[in-house]
């Protein structure tokens, strides 16, 4: 058997209705579009949200606030999950990607200061709280903010 001798099984598919290919088809004229209206004509269509003229209930309901286009979401990181990489000197972002500590980065990495270090690290990341670079500074570590 090769490749070329499968086929599908008997009754399995079918032709495609072809319409609009004269009167002697059955389907042919309008083309199973049926007389006038607006879905009969070409470009026929209504666009998203279309409700036959009644204010769309995306208009019809209030709008409260700002939303930000430009705002920056970070993807957090706190001092006290940083113990999985006791014994490294030096932690990248590719390595805290790699440990899995955060599933998804967003638009970058911010290290919090919850939890404690008991031990000294040097870490890249996109932002960093005060107080988490204080503590990991305490411990003779170093943070290095990336832009």
């Amino acid at each position: 058997m090769k490749l070329s001798d499968l086929r599908p099984s008997e009754g399995s598919t079918k032709k495609k209705k072809r319409v609009g290919r004269g009167t002697g088809s059955g389907h042919g004229t309008t083309a199973t579009y049926g007389n006038k209206g607006q879905r009969s004509t070409s470009g026929g269509t209504k666009k998203k949200g279309f409700e036959g003229g009644q204010m769309p209930l995306t208009r019809r309901i209030p709008k409260r606030g700002f939303k930000n286009p430009f705002r920056k979401e970070y993807s957090l990181i706190k001092i006290g999950d940083l113990a999985v990489f006791k014994g490294q000197e030096k932690v990248s972002i590719e390595d805290i990607l790699r440990s899995g500590s955060i599933k998804k980065m967003k638009d970058g990495i911010k290290l919090l200061s919850d939890g404690d270090i008991d031990f000294p690290i040097r870490i890249q990341v996109h932002k960093a709280s005060e107080r988490a670079i204080e503590k990991i500074k305490a411990q003779g570590g170093d943070v290095e903010v990336l832009i």
